[in-house]
């Protein structure tokens, strides 16, 4: 397996939470077999799109001060299309919700993710 190195601190927040993942599905196969069916399921294509559905777990993640499903759900975002404005939107819609907690979030780490993900793709 060839070992990638993580050139930033979001890159490397998702590379320890796909090794950890790796690790639980290694032990736990039949959990994270239904685990990963489940979600699957519910961030398919329906009445709303996956970039919709992005935006709502960034704002859960948000909520519940989870960093990194905050960094999954930035990069999901990013990845299905948002653009920096829908996304800070959001962000705003979280903080007049979740309050100081949630802005605090989003003033440091989804930028942050946000800046170091557009860099990665240049």
């Amino acid at each position: 397996m060839e070992h990638h190195q993580p050139r930033n601190s979001t890159e490397a927040a998702l590379h320890d939470y796909k090794l950890g993942l790796g690790t639980f599905t290694q032990k736990m196969p039949e959990l994270a077999h239904h685990y990963n069916a489940f979600t699957e399921a519910c961030f398919k294509e329906g009445v709303l799109d996956q970039k919709q559905k992005q935006l709502i777990a960034l704002g859960i993640s948000l909520y519940s001060q989870d960093e990194y499903c905050i960094i999954y759900h930035t990069k999901g975002c990013l990845d299905q299309g948002a653009s920096e404005e829908e996304i800070l939107e959001a962000v705003g819609v979280t903080a007049a919700f979740g309050g100081g907690a949630a802005m605090s979030q989003a003033v440091t780490l989804v930028q942050e993710c946000m800046n170091e993900l557009n860099e990665l793709k240049q």
